[in-house]
């Protein structure tokens, strides 16, 4: 089986003017964590917040919700601590942004998170598969699209990097980021990812609950051997 299914929506779709209520509304809708992406305007051509803004909802949610940042930014081991003092629980860094993965794996657990790391499309996922056999961390984000805008189309040949993973790392978390919906869950699904983060599907949704329990369902029908 795979570790478990989590769903989480990607809060950068919401409307940002009332940013903690629609994070409240999601966890209302069933969602088992938060993705915020932050951007830099470095690493990815777009700005979006950091870790003030993170903190804020924060305070605004107080310590259950599960908040996942997505750091495509170019020096991420400089917001290790900021991050940490807004009480996130999964720092998500590429592996293209440093030369020191593993060192920067240490500096997160030190700090009391939870270590991920993801790959760009272009990215060969050996590149990560080498790093997880010296260094393992808790999360492996695949992307399927080219981080930094939403609304992309989602890109299925990623899918056998999220495959190649789960063959070799049977109970390790596996996102996958950009593009999910319920037209795209089922490849998602069948490759072996179990953390589903999606935008714009689920927040513009006239029924996100009904979106989240549909992605759910169909990534659990395929966590079971056959």
């Amino acid at each position: 089986m795979l570790p478990p299914v989590r769903i989480g929506p990607s809060i950068l779709n919401s409307d940002l003017s009332k940013l903690a209520e629609e994070c409240e509304r999601m966890i209302e809708c069933g969602a088992d964590y938060l993705h915020l992406d932050v951007m830099d305007g470095h690493f990815v051509p777009n700005l979006t917040f950091g870790h003030p803004v993170v903190q804020s909802i924060r305070d605004n949610l107080g310590d259950r919700p599960f908040f996942d940042v997505h750091m495509m930014v170019s020096k991420p081991e400089q917001w290790v601590k900021p991050m940490a003092d807004a009480k996130v629980n999964l720092f998500t860094f590429h592996l293209e942004s440093t030369d020191k993965p593993q060192d920067l794996i240490k500096q997160i657990r030190d700090h009391g998170m939870k270590a991920g790391c993801g790959i760009k499309p272009g990215t060969p996922v050996s590149l990560l598969t080498e790093l997880l056999y010296t260094q393992m961390c808790d999360c492996a984000l695949v992307m399927t699209v080219e981080p930094g805008f939403g609304g992309q189309k989602f890109m299925k040949d990623m899918m056998p990097k999220v495959k190649a993973l789960r063959d070799q790392f049977p109970d390790l978390d596996i996102e996958v980021d950009g593009g999910v919906s319920p037209d795209t869950i089922q490849y998602c699904a069948e490759a072996g990812a179990n953390m589903i983060v999606s935008g714009s599907a689920i927040m513009r949704s006239s029924d996100p609950k009904g979106v989240i329990n549909e992605l759910r369902s169909v990534v659990e029908e395929f966590s079971v051997p056959r």
